[in-house]
């Protein structure tokens, strides 16, 4: 099956290492050499590592002791989101330069559809490319890029040729991009999803498109359409500038493990009261409270509830969270708690999106 245009011309930014690499940036002394942000104990966490660690097996999410481990020269640095936000702030500002069809998706990455942007470039590869020189001019940091002609295929296109390079799939080459792509690189698919993928003997695209609609839905739910589309290059997700929150959440991790449900409630007392506070000054109000356990084995569970009503009040939403603290035994000792509102009332209906025709 061949894609038919139109086709958009959407370029995926991701900077490289970016909390570690503004760690460098500020700090010279930390060019060229192995840092993690996070902390260094034994409750530490990592949130973000050089590409000079990360040669050492270092990852996010990993422990501070266990990146220890496997290097153990690293150096450890706190992190500095006022920091992050501040060179963020700049990084968009380039982004607008070209286009007002930017949708970020963290600090350090952002959609951009290009398909009529504000310098009348006819090439999104040549753009892509300019922008990612233009960060590097203006704010000294490294980017890498992925271009093609969906979110989908631009996300994973831009993690090809990292760090500082760019991948543009053009439309004539997307669907064999596809089936030669692993599973494991399919964005969304994670190591339990590749695992069980494995097992059913696919390995890479080709394989995956092998399989009917009706079988991927019975193997994996709704997630099943999902990958029968992707997979033939089927992703109409349109950039959008304006992302709706969907969630508002405060976490806490303990620096020793708690295993009884009273020292939890004392802790989600003041949990809740930081989600009070960033829930009023959003002006959100929620229907759907979760809490969130993590054990000390690193296994996690989450729990929630459904109101009729909006909350936003601590007075309103704690005895819910109470309720669902005490609604199951703890499988073990507790080093994270977290809670959660969702079903805000700042999700609305999306527009119907109606995409014009442009040559690539």
């Amino acid at each position: 099956m061949e894609l038919q245009p139109p086709f958009r011309k959407i370029i995926h930014v991701d900077m490289d290492a970016y909390y570690a690499s503004v760690a460098q940036l500020d700090n010279p002394e930390l060019r060229g050499k192995a840092i993690a942000v996070g902390g260094e104990g034994r409750r530490g966490v990592i949130s973000a590592a050089s590409y000079e660690a990360r040669k050492f097996g270092v990852r996010s999410a990993m422990s501070g002791m266990l990146a220890r481990q496997k290097c153990p020269h690293l150096i450890f640095v706190k992190s500095d989101f006022a920091r992050y936000k501040e060179i963020s702030a700049k990084i968009r500002e380039i982004f607008y330069d070209y286009t007002d069809l930017v949708e970020p998706l963290s600090l350090d990455e952002a959609y951009l559809d290009i398909t009529e942007n504000k310098k009348a470039n006819p090439s999104a590869n040549d753009i892509a490319r300019e922008i990612r020189q233009r960060i590097f001019d203006e704010t000294g940091l490294r980017a890498s890029a992925g271009i093609s002609i969906n979110k989908f295929i631009a996300k994973v296109a831009s993690d090809i040729n990292k760090p500082n390079g760019q991948k543009t799939v053009h439309p004539d080459e997307v669907i064999q991009f596809l089936e030669e792509l692993p599973v494991n690189k399919f964005y969304g698919v994670g190591k339990v999803t590749a695992a069980k993928m494995y097992n059913l003997g696919i390995f890479v695209g080709n394989d995956l498109k092998k399989k009917t609609l009706e079988e991927l839905v019975l193997l994996f739910g709704k997630s099943g359409t999902h990958y029968y589309n992707i997979v033939r290059g089927i992703h109409n997700s349109p950039v959008k500038p304006n992302r709706i929150r969907k969630s508002i959440a405060a976490e806490r991790t303990f620096f020793e493990n708690i295993s009884s449900e009273i020292f939890m409630l004392e802790k989600l007392e003041k949990i809740a009261i930081e989600l009070e506070k960033r829930m009023i000054k959003s002006d959100t109000k929620g229907k759907t409270i979760t809490l969130k356990i993590k054990y000390s084995d690193f296994t996690q569970q989450t729990r929630s509830k459904t109101k009729a009503d909006f909350m936003q009040t601590k007075e309103r939403f704690f005895p819910v969270v109470k309720e669902l603290l005490f609604q199951d035994k703890l499988t073990n000792s507790v080093r994270l708690l977290g809670l959660s509102f969702g079903n805000l009332n700042t999700i609305v209906k999306e527009p119907v999106w109606v995409q014009l025709k442009f040559d690539f």
